[in-house]
């Protein structure tokens, strides 16, 4: 697999020493914009977390300490964006490199102009008439926390308002009427949280569940359910889900996985060349005949709540869908492959006896392979400081599902 110095072009801009630069011009305009003259410059920068395309279009999100007169340090969170990654609203430089036309789009924290409703939920008087909206009035103060952001796709917050905790997930706008129906749909037949508000803007407000993750049980060695409970789970997915849109099976991603870690985190020729073949043995192996059932889209300890090992509560049903049951068992084995303790394999080991009384092996394992690959970009997408042992790790895990058939 070849990589060009212009299909990494705008990764190198981001992460290389003119990252610098290009947040130090946003900020400070941002603070003549608003009047600001307490900073004083920036301290440091550093990439957070890096989304990348085969196209090469590349996302950073940054965390930025700023310098103030008084010597104190404030921290930003920035995000720069290239290509088909750059969202409509985005405020855009443009230049060129190397002769060559180049486009970087930019915004702070909380002004996502893909999720507009973000900059509403940490703005307490806003919050108030959402919460308000949805039966809630309360007398304490509010506080506010980031679960997750993944800049212009969605962003956690949790809410805690007195007695009230609660959650509030934002997505673009575009995407609201689909989480709609598939909270409405699930949380009617499953411990999936329901909705308590919306608003047009993205904003989905939904109440915390009872429980602690299924990542946490496996931690702190609790009580898990069986693999004839997470069947169970899965057969209560109402059928109308099927009627939503589909997304694609395991096996016709791996040659996307396989091309962004060429981009990013495979520098040397021979191990981009082996992460393509074991790409094409995946995407090559066969398919077999699966009906097309509603499914989750991205079933994974971490998505479960559990008390005493029930399962009290299922979550991120964004994905939710028509599918192949297949990927479901295959997300969760990748997932419990990659984390890679003694419980995380003992968990596996029985899920995997489970699944293979209704699955052929050689359907089976290349799509957990697949899983496994795309679980590979995840430690130079977070900047993991180990990412690159790491990534080697994930690939030679995905090699073992793929051949221990």
């Amino acid at each position: 697999m070849t990589v060009t110095s212009s299909s990494r072009r705008d990764l190198d801009v981001l992460l290389g020493d003119s990252a610098r630069d290009l947040v130090g011009a946003v900020l400070d305009a941002a603070a003549r914009s608003t009047d600001d003259t307490d900073a004083t410059g920036v301290r440091s920068v550093r990439p957070a977390a890096v989304t990348v395309r085969p196209s090469g279009a590349t996302l950073v999100r940054y965390a930025v300490e700023l310098n103030r007169r008084d010597g104190s340090v404030v921290r930003e969170t920035l995000v720069a964006a290239t290509g088909s990654l750059i969202p409509d609203g985005a405020a855009v430089v443009a230049g060129e490199l190397d002769g060559e036309p180049m486009k970087v789009g930019l915004w702070r924290w909380p002004h996502d102009p893909a999720l507009p409703a973000l900059a509403h939920v940490v703005d307490r008087d806003r919050l108030r008439t959402v919460l308000a909206y949805a039966g809630i009035t309360p007398t304490d103060r509010i506080t506010v926390h980031i679960r997750a952001y993944r800049p212009a796709r969605r962003a956690v917050l949790a809410i805690t308002a007195g007695p009230h905790r609660l959650f509030a997930k934002i997505v673009p706008p575009a995407s609201l009427p689909g989480l709609r129906t598939r909270h409405e749909l699930v949380s009617a037949r499953l411990p999936a949280p329901e909705l308590l508000a919306t608003t047009d803007d993205g904003l989905a407000l939904m109440p915390a569940l009872p429980g602690s993750s299924a990542r946490a049980a496996l931690r702190d060695g609790h009580r898990l359910p069986d693999a004839e409970t997470l069947e169970d789970l899965l057969d209560r997915l109402p059928a109308d889900l099927t009627t939503l849109s589909a997304r694609t099976d395991h096996r016709r991603r791996a040659r996307h996985y396989a091309a962004v870690l060429a981009l990013t985190a495979l520098p040397e020729e021979p191990d981009r060349s082996r992460v393509a073949a074991l790409a094409d043995a995946i995407s090559e192996a066969g398919p077999g005949e699966h009906p097309v059932v509603p499914v989750h889209g991205d079933f994974y300890d971490n998505q479960l709540l559990l008390r005493e090992g029930t399962v009290t509560g299922l979550l991120d049903i964004d994905t939710a869908g028509p599918g192949h049951r297949l990927d479901d068992w295959a997300t969760f084995l990748a997932h419990l492959a990659v984390l890679d303790t003694t419980t995380a394999r003992g968990w596996a080991r029985a899920i995997l006896r489970h699944v293979e009384t209704r699955f052929a092996p050689d359907e089976l394992r290349p799509r957990v392979a697949s899983a496994v690959l795309g679980l590979a970009t995840g430690p130079f997408r977070t900047q993991r400081p180990d990412w690159a042992e790491l990534t080697r790790h994930r690939v030679a895990v995905a090699e073992q599902w793929l051949n221990d058939r």
